[in-house]
Formats: structure tokens, C-alpha cells, sequence
């Protein structure tokens, strides 16, 4: 049995939403880490052409692609909305974390509770590791194939502004303020604001549509930073290495032994930051740590940099003839202290929400959003769910009933957004 839509709104969503989803996730729009130029993959482009063509088909005239890989439209305010001019943003590339190219969604309709399991990679969902898909019973989950990523982080996001900008502009009627569309690229290496135009998009406030759980709602993150640790040894001929060779790669498992194992992903959970070594590049002569430091706090992210040096110099100080330096670079910023100040924002979000039937769910991101960098760049910008879960892996699933319910959301927001005076 199908599990009931949080309203009649999005029932009426939901079938076109679906159509949307399916058709962007095949498309590969992986970002990828060395980055040359803006978008770091042609397959961005590709998506975001046809968003540009889709939004001229709505009606938004001055729907463009600029030459960094950002799409930009304007959706009109409503005869007797006040001035606020309010953006709708998502980002189109997916993670390159696991494996993107050709993605086949699956839609299991009415799940029933059980294991899913998919037809490739021996991929299963189960609920006693997923505790989330307990309450997604009745729901119409879509998959991949099991082989590689959904890509609903964060092309649910995109499929769901589209959907409600599609519904606000075949409804004149309905109450709307200026609305401003952005699809990013890049996000998912950091780089998603990095070259966006906030004056050209001249928004009083944004949102990101690129949560996860029914009704979450977040206007705080992860403050970030990364580092790499980069480690010369003295490679000689092994045969006659005796008291000349300083092995890097052995000097870099040494490091990584060092550092706590509870100061991992795998072992915090909440407010707790942590260390992430995500990559290990190696030889006798050379080798690069690569990590992310991530907290909620500034002393703390800076406790977590210091940690990393002093393992490396304590390392490096057994080992003399080695040299061994650290490099850490910030990424992005707690949104939270730019949004603080205007508490109107997230309140309209959270009278959408309630509108739609929901409760909002305030919790910080473990992680972080275009919003961040926006935020602290002068837009406003918290981020609102999209019912996609597991991100970043081959079990990533996401809910169509959640799906539609952000979308209603978004259209009640923007009702909420066109009451605002000033």
C-alpha cells in the first residue's frame, strides 16, 4: 500500500516531480577534485543546458548558462506580492566518491519494510543498518541499479525547485515574490560558490534544497578546512638501503597511526568533529596525506590542525633526515553566525514547513552546503530537505513521498515569502 502524501499539493507534484528526477539523474555530472576550470566536468554543462532550456519553456525569459558553469532565471513576483526578491538554489554535480556514470533509477513502489536488494554490486538496503527506511514503509523509494550512485544529492533538490517553479508559473494566482533560481556547479568539491555572482543574483535571501530528512531544516554546518601532510623520504637501492633509506610511506603510516581513532567520522556523531584522512598517495621517496578537519567550533577546528602537525613533527623529529610539512587550508565557514541576524528567514521556512504538515527538524549539517560560502559572502542561506538519503554511496535512495513534500514546501514558501512588506 502506498503511504499517504503529506498533502494534496504534493500528490499533484509528485508525478511530474518523478519524471524530473529520472531524467536528470542519467545524466553524469560528476565533480571531480583536480580542477582546472568551472565546471571541473563537461557532463555539468550538459545537465544544466537543459535545465536552461526547460525554465524558458516555464516562461523565465532571461533563463542563461554563464561561461563558469552557473544557470541563473528569474521567476516574477505575483500581482500584490511585496518587494523581496528570494532565490531557490541546488547544485548539479554528484559526489565522486563512488561510481556515477550510467545511472539506471529504480522505483520500488509502496516498500514494504523489508531488504531491497538491487540487481548490481550486490547493493542491498536494509532497514537494520538504515534505520531510516522505517519510516519510509508505504513510501515509493527510488534507487540506482545498485552499481552507482542515485545522484539525489543533490538532483532531487534540482528536480524539486523545478517542479514547484513549474507549478507557481502555470498558477498565476498564486502568492509569490520574485524568485530567483541558481543551479551550481562543483558543490560537491567545495567549489559551488566560489565563482557565484551574488550581485547579479541580487536575492534578499536564499535557500539551498539540499538537505536529507523529512522537515530538516538547517542554518548551521560544519566549519571546514583541509589539509595535507606531504612527507620526503631518502629512496636508495634496497639492496643497499642499510642505514641510508627513510622509507616516506612507512613515516606516513606512522602518522596515521598516531592520530586518534576516535576522532574519525566512523566515531563521532552529533556535535563532534572530526579528522578524515580520505587519501594516501605513497612511494619509498615521497608521500601525501590528504584530510578533511571538520568542527562546529573555531578552537576546536584549530585543536584538530594542531593535533595533525604535532603527530607530523613528532614523526618527523624520530626521523631527521626526513622532511615533513603540513598544510591547512580553510573551505568553509559555519553558516550560522551570518544567519543569526535575520531570523525572518529560517521563521518562513519553518511557517512553510508547518503548513505543509510538517514539523521542522533544526539540526546542524554534518557537512556543509553552498550555503556556507554564500552565507558568509553577504546571502543569507539555510538549507531545506529533499528526501534523498545514504548520499555519497551505491545505497543512496530516496523517498518520492519526501520529494513531493519539499516541493510543496517550496511553493508555500514562496507564499510565505510574498505576505513580507519590506
Amino acid at each position: 500500500m502506498t503511504a499517504a502524501y503529506t498533502s494534496a499539493l504534493a500528490e499533484e507534484l509528485a508525478p511530474g516531480l518523478l519524471e524530473r528526477f529520472e531524467r536528470y539523474v542519467r545524466v553524469s555530472t560528476q565533480s571531480a577534485r583536480d580542477r582546472t576550470h568551472s565546471p571541473s566536468t563537461p557532463g555539468q554543462l550538459d545537465l544544466s543546458r537543459m535545465l536552461v532550456d526547460e525554465l524558458l519553456a516555464l516562461g523565465l525569459e532571461d533563463a542563461d548558462l554563464d561561461a563558469n558553469g552557473y544557470v541563473m532565471a528569474t521567476l516574477p513576483a505575483g500581482e500584490g506580492a511585496g518587494p523581496a526578491v528570494v532565490g531557490l538554489i541546488a547544485h548539479v554535480d554528484t559526489s565522486p566518491d563512488a561510481p556515477g556514470d550510467g545511472v539506471e533509477p529504480i522505483v520500488h513502489r509502496g516498500y514494504d519494510g523489508g531488504v531491497v536488494v538491487l540487481p548490481r554490486g550486490g547493493t542491498v538496503l536494509d532497514p537494520e543498518a538504515m534505520p531510516e527506511l522505517r519510516d519510509a514503509v508505504g513510501h515509493d523509494l527510488v534507487t540506482s541499479s545498485g552499481d552507482t550512485l542515485l545522484g539525489a544529492d543533490d538532483k532531487a533538490g534540482v528536480a524539486e525547485i523545478m517542479t514547484a517553479v513549474a507549478h507557481l508559473a502555470a498558477h498565476p494566482e498564486l502568492p509569490r515574490p520574485t524568485l530567483r533560481i541558481g543551479f551550481t556547479p562543483d558543490e560537491e568539491i567545495g567549489e559551488g560558490a566560489s565563482l557565484f555572482d551574488i550581485e547579479r543574483f541580487g536575492a534578499r535571501a536564499a535557500y539551498t534544497i539540499d538537505g536529507s530528512t523529512l522537515g530538516e531544516l538547517s542554518d548551521e554546518t560544519f566549519m571546514a578546512a583541509g589539509a595535507v601532510v606531504r612527507i620526503d623520504g631518502h629512496d636508495v637501492h634496497p639492496g643497499f638501503a642499510t642505514g641510508k633509506l627513510v622509507n616516506a610511506t612507512r613515516l606516513a603510516g606512522q602518522i596515521l597511526d598516531r592520530l586518534p581513532a576516535e576522532l574519525t567520522p566512523e566515531r563521532t556523531s552529533g556535535r563532534d568533529g572530526f579528522i578524515h584522512v580520505f587519501e594516501v598517495q605513497a612511494t619509498a621517496a615521497r608521500a601525501e596525506i590528504h584530510a578533511i578537519l571538520r568542527d562546529f567550533d573555531d578552537e576546536k577546528l584549530e585543536g584538530h590542525a594542531a593535533l595533525l602537525r604535532r603527530v607530523a613533527e613528532e614523526v618527523a623529529g624520530a626521523e631527521p633526515r626526513a622532511k615533513v610539512t603540513v598544510e591547512v587550508r580553510p573551505q568553509y565557514p559555519n553558516m550560522r553566525r551570518f544567519i543569526e541576524p535575520h531570523p525572518e528567514i529560517v521563521d518562513a521556512a519553518i511557517r512553510a514547513m508547518r503548513a505543509e504538515g510538517l514539523e521542522p527538524v533544526n539540526q546542524p549539517i554534518r557537512g556543509g552546503t553552498d550555503g556556507s560560502i554564500l552565507s558568509a559572502r553577504g546571502l543569507p542561506t539555510p538549507n531545506l530537505f529533499t528526501g534523498g538519503h545514504e548520499y555519497h554511496s551505491v545505497r543512496e535512495w530516496a523517498s518520492l513521498q519526501e520529494m513531493a513534500a519539499s516541493a510543496a514546501t517550496i511553493v508555500r514558501l514562496a507564499g510565505e515569502w510574498a505576505a513580507v512588506s519590506d
